[in-house]
């Protein structure tokens, strides 16, 4: 399912392709190319929280290491 986002920065509209109706994490508008984490529950855009490049490369690392340890789960 493909949901529309309204930057809050710029207000420019981008779209967000979502698995389940809930969802929490990053997003980079397409043309401001600010960071946020959105917060998305229904379907419907709960909340926008600014996110800087260092926690959005953190949450990057962590997401690469929670796939290492399935994958190794896995085996």
């Amino acid at each position: 399912m493909m949901i529309t986002l309204e930057c809050p920065k710029c207000g420019t509209a981008g779209s967000q392709s979502l698995l389940e109706p809930d969802y929490e994490g990053p997003y980079r508008c397409w043309k401001c190319r600010e960071l946020f984490v959105i917060t998305i529950e229904g379907n419907q855009v709960k909340g926008w929280k600014p996110l800087t490049e260092a926690e959005f490369q953190k949450m990057q690392e962590a997401e690469a290491l929670k796939a290492k340890f399935k994958q190794q789960g896995q085996d």
